[in-house]
């Protein structure tokens, strides 16, 4: 099979299938779901791949595969987990609409072009690492290389995507009555507020690629009963996976320290697994550039004024097998990930256009890495020689 012609061919694929894909984006859209409660997505996307959902120990997973060849085998990912209050303001709609017809696509062409393929649904991306606890039970063993895209303001060869640690932060006090026995009390509220500002102390001497933020989950019942039990959210993001481990230890010494000084004890109980940094393979992502423009659709590299600063567990599957993680225009520059605004994009004709070529530039660059000329060793040698 000639690779020229088994792109023009995976691109008819996906227009042959249009209807269904745009039809599945905009469903899941209507349907917003949150992290492992994706039953509704689940079900509708394993269904239109002739599978079931529940795979690897997860209610809300999928894996079906194709090809009986020896050529390499390469993962098509799958998200479509929301948000709470704004729904799909990630566009994870889009990310299963294209991946799903990327998969269709190519797997169509397999068994001709003598590559493998595995479509995974991969649950969970907004706080739950489904990824993570899908490659720890095998999901990526012998994965020749992982690909998804995903909707932003911009065509961009990545994000940048730093690492993240999340904790639930308990502080537990001696409750009292605030103005008859103040002195028998330990105030809990007090140890996070010492906590917070200790953190907010420490922000001005961390490096500008680092990120710390946190809520207040539970303060309190009423201001005249000293407050015996409260509870935080953090997140601590830094550039990679190595130099978020010191971090943490310095974040974790401030929490601490407002419970010492408020004599409170705490407990720090992490919320996710850890999401790693993104290795970009450098060969599969000039392949789908390629791909991409041929479509009309060109891909920046990010810059300092266009560009997206994220967390995925997509990050801990770079660390595994070669990956990309594109980005995908869906609406204009200035309406940010993770709002209601880029919710109403995510269902919009850009993003039903982003859906088509996303699928396509998807399956364009599984056929390079199934027919082209020495591309897979290529891209072997980009990973094993790191970032």
């Amino acid at each position: 099979m000639e690779l020229e012609d088994a792109k023009a061919r995976v691109q008819e694929e996906v227009d042959r299938r249009a209807g269904l894909l745009l039809e599945v984006s905009h469903r899941i859209h209507g349907h917003p779901e949150l992290v492992y409660a994706e039953t509704f997505a689940a079900d509708l996307l394993a269904s239109a791949l002739g599978t079931e959902a529940g795979a690897y120990g997860l209610d809300t997973a999928f894996e079906v595969r194709a090809g009986s060849g020896t050529g390499p085998n390469v993962a098509v990912i799958c998200e479509y987990d929301a948000l709470p209050g704004i729904g799909h303001g990630c566009g994870h709609n889009v990310i299963a609409a294209a991946g799903l017809g990327a998969g269709l696509a190519a797997a169509a062409l397999a068994d001709e072009a003598g590559g493998r393929l595995v479509v995974l649904g991969t649950p969970a991306e907004e706080g739950g690492g489904g990824k993570i606890l899908m490659g720890d039970r095998g999901a990526f063993d012998g994965v020749d290389a992982a690909l998804m895209v995903h909707p932003a303001g911009a065509d961009l060869t990545e994000a940048d995507v730093i690492a993240i640690a999340t904790w639930r932060v308990e502080y537990f006090g001696r409750g009292a009555h605030a103005a008859a026995a103040p002195q028998f009390g330990r105030n809990a509220l007090d140890a996070m507020v010492l906590g917070y500002n200790s953190v907010a102390a420490l922000r001005q001497h961390i490096a500008s690629t680092d990120r710390i933020h946190g809520v207040f989950t539970k303060a309190g019942e009423k201001p005249n009963i000293v407050p015996d039990h409260t509870v935080a959210e953090w997140y601590v993001r830094s550039a990679t996976i190595d130099t978020l481990q010191p971090l943490k230890a310095r974040v974790l010494a401030c929490l601490e320290a407002g419970a010492s000084a408020a004599g409170c004890r705490i407990e720090v109980h992490p919320t996710c697994p850890e999401y790693s940094d993104l290795r970009t393979n450098p060969v599969m992502i000039d392949l789908y550039r390629a791909n991409s423009d041929a479509l009309g659709r060109p891909v920046a590299d990010p810059s300092a004024t266009n560009r997206v600063i994220a967390s995925t567990d997509m990050g801990n599957v770079s660390y595994l097998v070669p990956s990309i993680h594109p980005m995908i225009a869906v609406g204009p520059p200035d309406v940010p990930l993770h709002s209601a605004e880029f919710a109403q994009w995510a269902a919009s004709e850009e993003g039903d256009r982003a859906v088509l070529d996303g699928a396509k530039a998807m399956a364009m660059t599984v056929m390079d890495l199934w027919l082209g000329d020495g591309v897979a060793d290529e891209v072997r040698a980009a990973f094993g020689s790191g970032p």
